[in-house]
């Protein structure tokens, strides 16, 4: 039977198995979340959050190769599902602190994972470079929109960069989370 036929020319039904594999990866990256906040990286593993999905450990590591690649995974499902920037206005800092408000009760309500994020997402793996890239990329865009269209690409770059660092600062407990908003509107003004 060919390949390219549709359902209804051969009565079979489209597999599921993309959606329970999205399904499970899913509920491994939201199990990882809960374990993070009972028990923090240091101690979280692949095999608990695996325990808590009701996953069997062998089929968590063939979606996840490590606990950094989870968490980070973790964390960029959480950005991703954050709101796209609306068009805003008012001065530089107020659009700016407006592209950052969301993510900045993201790690706020969720400092476990938000703490964890910083050292996975500095792991030397293909999957989580992969991951920082989204991560970073969401975040750049998030500041151009916010400046807008046209807007100065040095002037993005100094946003996407002091807010990287202060979430660095924030991961390793030299800057409290709450702090982000106020430390990126003081960033915003000197740009203008």
């Amino acid at each position: 039977m060919s390949s390219h036929l549709s359902t209804a020319a051969t009565g079979l039904q489209p597999s599921r198995r993309p959606q329970r594999r999205a399904a499970t990866a899913a509920r491994l990256a939201d199990a990882a979340v809960e374990e993070l906040r009972a028990v923090g990286y240091e101690r979280l593993t692949v095999r608990n959050v695996a325990r808590r999905a009701a996953v069997a450990p062998a089929t968590a590591y063939t979606y996840f190769a490590s606990k950094d690649h989870l968490v980070a995974e973790a964390f960029w499902r959480k950005l991703a599902a954050l709101d796209e920037v609306a068009p805003a206005s008012g001065t530089v800092a107020d659009r700016v602190v407006a592209a950052i408000e969301d993510i900045a009760r993201l790690v706020s309500g969720e400092p476990a994972l938000a703490a964890a994020a910083t050292p996975a997402l500095f792991a030397d793996e293909p999957d989580v470079a992969r991951l920082r890239r989204q991560v970073g990329a969401l975040f750049h865009a998030r500041f151009a929109a916010a400046l807008g269209e046209g807007a100065d690409e040095a002037a993005v770059l100094t946003l996407d960069l002091a807010f990287s660092g202060a979430l660095v600062r924030a991961g390793v407990g030299e800057l409290a989370y709450a702090d982000l908003v106020g430390l990126m509107r003081t960033v915003a003004g000197a740009l203008g």
